[in-house]
């Protein structure tokens, strides 16, 4: 879907606020309320605008460190590719895993409660899977931009 400025803004909008209400994004892009809302449902149902969430505050949540890991495959094929994305995908430590290129395979962002907690995770969950090869942590010690926030 190719979009105009007028739903570039909306998205920029939303983007930053997705709880704002019909009527104030209206106000700020300059439509009705109702062209705005056809707008907003238009770019939905194109699945330009995929879904709404809340951010949490990991403090909050438990959360007390965050890694980011690369990982490297001893077999570059699709099974064990396949293998290594379902032991991900029932890991709740991992809140991304991206498939990347370059000198690794997967780059994954791991929340952990503790170090301790990182560190299991490390061992009974990466250390066990056949396919990894190589591991590289880097842990995050501050975050000065974070879009996802």
């Amino acid at each position: 879907m190719r979009t105009d400025p007028i739903s570039d803004h909306i998205l920029h909008i939303l983007s930053q606020d997705g709880r704002i209400s019909n009527l104030d994004l209206a106000e700020r892009v300059g439509l009705s309320p109702s062209a705005c809302l056809r707008r907003v449902v238009a770019l939905e149902k194109a699945g330009v605008i995929r879904g709404y969430r809340a951010i949490l505050d990991p403090g909050q949540m438990g959360v007390g460190i965050v890694a980011y890991i690369t990982v490297g495959l001893s077999q570059h094929t699709k099974p064990a590719q396949e293998a290594f994305e379902r032991a991900m995908e029932r890991a709740p430590e991992v809140r991304e895993c991206h498939n990347v290129t370059g000198a690794v395979e997967y780059l994954l962002r791991v929340e952990a409660a503790d170090l301790a907690a990182y560190k299991a995770f490390h061992t009974e969950v990466l250390g066990t899977l056949p396919q990894v090869q190589s591991l590289t942590t880097y842990v995050v010690i501050g975050s000065p931009k974070d879009e996802r926030a």
